[in-house]
């Protein structure tokens, strides 16, 4: 009895449409368990970046320094390092052009780098819709198949004149496999979303409280510049 009602048989003897949705399942459970790996590498290797910069931005090493190195890097910095130096490159542009209003160049200089946050958070974010599109769509898929299944089941079950438990186990729980298949989809890519949604919204934080202390320095420098000029 336990071979007969096993995963395999059930679904080895459903109809076509429960196996196509089964199959289907599988490629989306596969497809998400695959992004969700991707995003933990992605995401470790964006914070161990982060910190990186972030102890060289505040170990005393010169702006100038540390932007010719994000120049010269420019494939392995990470996101704080590479919106730091779209703000020093804006920054020594406009100072290049001989502006000399300090609001129009820190002005610039922030622009420079809210722009670069919003591109580097776009990049951050992928496929974090595709986990949450698994979590709320798998299980309707998994739902259709299992009201097909038992569609199916009853039908069969139309010819014949004495219906026992025996004869209606099997149809129900091939159909009902679709749903655990689906559950089995949708759980793992709901948890992975809200984790890593955590996760981004920290390291957005994180980038966004940079922005706001580097405007800061560049706003003391040119204070400081102004100071001596005078």
């Amino acid at each position: 009895m336990n071979q007969d009602l096993s995963i395999i048989h059930l679904i080895l003897n459903a109809s076509w449409v429960v196996q196509a949705v089964v199959a289907l399942l599988v490629a989306i459970s596969i497809a998400s368990w695959a992004a969700i790996f991707r995003k933990i590498v992605a995401l470790r290797r964006v914070a161990a970046l982060n910190d990186e910069f972030d102890r060289d931005f505040w170990s005393g090493t010169s702006l100038n320094e540390l932007f010719a190195a994000a120049t010269q890097n420019a494939r392995g910095t990470g996101p704080m390092e590479r919106i730091f130096a779209s703000g020093m490159r804006e920054f020594q542009k406009l100072r290049e052009r001989r502006v000399l209003d300090t609001g129009a160049l820190l002005d610039g200089a922030r622009r420079a780098m809210r722009a670069s946050y919003q591109r580097e958070l776009d990049s951050i974010e992928s496929n974090l819709s595709f986990l949450a599109t698994v979590g709320s769509v798998s299980p309707y898929i998994g739902l259709f198949g299992t009201v097909w299944g038992i569609m199916h089941a009853f039908t069969g079950l139309a010819a014949l004149e004495q219906v026992t438990l025996a004869s209606v186990a099997p149809g129900i729980a091939e159909a009902l496999v679709a749903t655990a298949i689906a559950l089995f989809a949708a759980i793992p890519a709901v948890v992975a979303y809200n984790r890593f949604a955590h996760d981004i919204d920290r390291v957005a934080n994180k980038l966004e409280t940079f922005i706001e202390e580097f405007s800061n320095i560049l706003q003391r420098n040119l204070g400081a510049q102004s100071a001596s000029g005078h």
